[in-house]
């Protein structure tokens, strides 16, 4: 272990990939992170799966996985099928700023999605779930936006395409003023660890990825505004972290990669297909088939796909959604939840989009007989021949005991460039070539990115991946700490100089 007491500075670039960085640090419109890369380390980052913000981001946080802190996802199951609730916290694992903050060193967590803030020997700015939640100390928004001379920035509001340039104005501003309060609060409270969270590069690479993988001389200026406003907030927030003097490392890290999607696999349409899932009256949808069919239908001509995006907006406004129930009919597998025969359906995909879930409800499925189903649902599963499906058992895959909330299996389509999906909007289970308009062309990868650079990181390569889980324990060793045996990560200190 390190007997160098470091501070340590984690930037966060939820949904970070090198895909995307790399051309743009070639082409000299992201000079502070390639001043990193070039003065320390850098290495691809394994996420966890799901590769999703909030168990990677808990996962990294605990150095724990999915399995030992029972988190798959943004919800989790709650009472009779069609329920869920948003996961709670990451407690009662410790993150790193709770262990550090009980031995007296100073710590401050901004943005990270929280419910709210809790006691600690610093501060916490809960983000994403908490658009007004409690801060600790309950005064520093105040003081943040009296900073800043403005409210502090919450979650971007939903995508519309009509709406691209406020929309794309309001995420830079956010990425401005994230750094600007970061700044403010390291003036405060010279904190030894902190860790700031840029949410909007995730959003940003959902809804544009196609234009953001072009060469970036072809991508759009308010995309490339974008970054080098990211760029330009990482070097403010370092800036002033290292003001403060003493052995200091910056680390920038994202929670998952991203990449091109191309396809939707309906996974309770799958179910359903495979009668796995049963519906009361036979397939309960109605008149929704019918639509869907014409919504594929257009995407073949050029004026449907022109088409398709002003009445995607249209029908995203909060007071044409009625409208929009009564021309397409119920999609979510909440609205069909009472239309389920939930005696003689044995498997289910909910809430959890990459997880299939047995029934708790149907008298058949004694220990037995959910082996069975469990073997028959991966046969099928991998002999699919439209798709490549890999079939996760999570008492495999995951170090914990924490699995009662669980999904029964774990599903990943062709490589992550097919998205799953929990609702019944297509007629079919496989959709390729989707209507990107609805939902974006991008989405989440398992290699997310690592640069460290700082007072003790060895300069060059660094063969190999590392692991999400592997970060916490890293950072605890690297300012001083032995990192605690339950942590299942392991320190790869080692590999960046800093046992030395």
């Amino acid at each position: 272990m390190s007997t160098t007491s470091r501070r340590f500075l984690v930037l966060g670039l939820d949904g970070g990939t090198f895909d995307l960085l790399d051309p743009l640090m070639r082409a000299g419109e992201l000079p502070f992170l390639r001043s990193l890369v070039q003065s320390g380390v850098r290495a691809p980052l394994t996420s966890v799966y799901p590769a999703k913000t909030i168990p990677a981001w808990y996962s990294f946080a605990t150095g724990k996985d999915p399995g030992e802190l029972g988190i798959f996802g943004f919800t989790e199951p709650e009472g009779a099928p069609g329920h869920s609730k948003i996961v709670q916290t990451f407690r009662p694992s410790d993150a790193i700023w709770d262990r550090l903050s009980r031995i007296g060193r100073k710590v401050g967590v901004l943005n990270l999605p929280l419910r709210s803030g809790y006691p600690l020997h610093g501060f916490v700015v809960p983000g994403f779930f908490s658009e007004a939640g409690d801060t600790f100390p309950r005064e520093i928004r105040s003081e943040i936006e009296g900073a800043l001379g403005c409210p502090y920035p919450g979650e971007l509001p939903v995508y519309r395409e009509s709406d691209r340039k406020p929309w794309m104005d309001a995420a830079t501003r956010a990425v401005v003023q994230r750094g600007r309060a970061a700044s403010a609060l390291i003036e405060h409270y010279r904190p030894e660890f902190l860790f700031v969270l840029f949410r909007e590069t995730d959003r940003i690479e959902h809804q544009h990825w196609n234009e953001l993988a072009r060469t970036p001389s072809e991508i759009p200026h308010d995309l490339l505004e974008f970054w080098r406003t990211v760029d330009a907030a990482c070097r403010e927030v370092d800036t002033s972290f290292r003001s403060a003097g003493g052995p200091a490392i910056t680390l920038v890290l994202s929670d998952h990669g991203h990449g091109p999607v191309r396809s939707d696999f309906l996974t309770n349409r799958w179910l359903e297909q495979e009668k796995f899932l049963v519906f009361k009256d036979g397939d309960g949808l109605g008149g929704r088939d019918l639509f869907a069919r014409l919504i594929l239908f257009s995407q073949r001509f050029e004026a449907g796909r022109r088409l398709g995006k002003p009445v995607a907006d249209l029908l995203r406004w909060r007071h044409t959604q009625a409208i929009s129930r009564l021309v397409s009919g119920p999609t979510s597998f909440e609205q069909m939840a009472d239309r389920i025969d939930w005696e003689r359906t044995t498997a289910f995909s909910y809430p959890v989009p990459e997880g299939i879930y047995l029934n708790p409800r149907n008298p058949s499925l004694t220990p037995e007989r959910r082996a069975e189903v469990l073997r028959e649902l991966t046969a099928r599963l991998e002999a699919y021949p439209e798709a490549k499906i890999e079939v996760f058992n999570p008492r495999e895959i995951y170090h914990g005991r924490n699995l009662e909330r669980a999904p029964a299996l774990l599903i990943r389509v062709d490589g992550m460039t097919t998205e799953p999906w929990m609702d019944f909007r297509y007629p079919t289970p496989l959709i390729r070539d989707r209507p990107e308009f609805f939902y974006g062309s991008g989405t989440h990868r398992m290699d997310g990115i690592l640069i460290a650079s700082g007072d003790g990181v060895e300069r060059g390569a660094l063969n190999g991946s590392l692991n999400l889980i592997d970060v916490a324990p890293t950072i605890l060793e690297g300012m001083g700490l032995e990192p605690p045996a339950e942590m299942s990560g392991r320190s790869f200190g080692a590999r960046l100089g800093l046992s030395a």
